[in-house]
């Protein structure tokens, strides 16, 4: 099983980025999956999660009403739009997949797989 991220880069405070997960799990749909994400000196923290279906989300307070969570289930992917973008944004922004649902993703935070990764620099 792979989760290849991707959508990172360099962006300036205020703007967007919209990241990816492609997996490569035969069932994706019985996966809840998320995002988190490691600043520099930092230990990974929670970002937004997604239900198998779509159908129920759930965001870190800090990107609340700013980061959007999505997935296609037909291409197997899941996306993390973020706007209004700050510089406490910053870090590497890693999907995970886990079998056990959302809650168990978000309490937990030790999910069944993790992708490798993507960096997301925002310049004040």
């Amino acid at each position: 099983v792979q989760l290849q991220a991707s959508g990172g880069g360099l962006v300036q405070a205020g703007g967007s980025l919209r990241l990816s997960c492609a997996a490569s799990i035969r069932t994706f749909s019985d996966y809840a999956m998320g995002w988190f994400r490691q600043a520099p000196g930092k230990e990974r923290e929670f970002v937004a999660a997604i239900s198998w279906s779509g159908g129920s989300t759930y965001y870190a307070d800090s990107v609340k009403g700013r980061f959007t969570i999505s997935r296609d289930n037909a291409k197997n992917t899941v996306y993390l739009q973020m706007n209004s973008l700050k510089p406490e944004d910053t870090a590497v922004y890693y999907c995970a997949a886990e079998k056990n649902g959302l809650g168990y993703l978000i309490q937990r935070a030790r999910p069944d797989y993790w992708g490798q990764g993507t960096l997301v620099t925002v310049s004040s």
